[in-house]
């Protein structure tokens, strides 16, 4: 059983068009993400999956593991399957994880935890949570929360703070790292949009909708997601503080 990452990076994007070629203490972002999900222990192979020349021609000048994909693909996960199709050498048991191309400072411990859960347990998809710490979080609609069972199975994903709580409570932020088996990959793509998908705009509520589970993994580990330039000094400052 391979577990390989893919990493999708698209040129166009409304609030930062080129972010996956900004620079980050003169590196592009793309090569960060690319450089942290190799480091991860378990992982066989390490692609990206674009649509654009220029993000082809930036990952060929650090590596040779590079797919062009479709233009037409409404999300990273679209984008990932049609890589994990073009890869010959996987079979329908073989584990992806997505990667967003705007993690630069993604944890390798992320990924490792999420290869380790697949292969332990058999699960078709998983994904990371992490308890929440600062306060302003829960009522940012920018941060996903996530409840789940007692076996972690999760419940719903939403923006708003989930659950009410009259007291103080414990909140889970979800990190959009997935793990697919390459299998339900194929099928969860075919699945038509659902109704708290589209109202919430989030993807994973597809599976909950159509009855599949999604295994939450805990993590201690942190990350900063790049949605603006301003964010690229925050990731800067992070990389300087973690290399001391």
């Amino acid at each position: 059983m391979l577990a390989i990452v893919i990493i999708p990076a698209r040129y166009q994007s409304t609030r930062f068009p080129g972010k996956p070629l900004a620079k980050i203490l003169n590196k592009p972002m793309i090569q960060h993400v690319y450089e942290k999900s190799v480091c991860a222990r378990g992982i066989d192979m390490v692609y990206v999956a674009t649509d654009d020349d220029r993000i082809y021609d930036t990952v060929k000048s650090f590596t040779d593991n590079v797919l062009m994909t479709s233009s037409k693909h409404e999300t990273g996960t679209d984008r990932i399957a049609e890589a994990a199709s073009i890869i010959n050498s996987l079979t329908d048991d073989d584990i992806i994880i997505n990667v967003q191309g705007d993690e630069p400072v993604v944890s390798p411990l992320m990924i490792e935890s999420l290869v380790d859960a697949m292969k332990q347990d058999g699960h078709k998809m998983a994904t990371i949570a992490r308890q929440i710490q600062n306060h302003d979080d829960i009522e940012n609609t920018n941060v996903v929360k996530v409840v789940f069972d007692k076996d972690y199975n999760a419940l719903y994903f939403s923006r708003c703070p989930i659950p009410f709580n009259r007291k103080k409570g414990i909140y889970f932020k979800h990190i959009g790292i997935y793990a697919y088996n390459r299998s339900f990959l194929f099928r969860f793509t075919g699945l038509p949009k659902g109704v708290l998908e589209e109202t919430e705009c989030l993807e994973q509520l597809r599976a909950l909708e159509h009855g599949y589970k999604i295994r939450i993994v805990l993590t201690d580990e942190d990350t900063i997601g790049v949605d603006t330039p301003q964010d690229i000094e925050r990731v800067e400052k992070w990389i300087r503080n973690s290399s001391l």
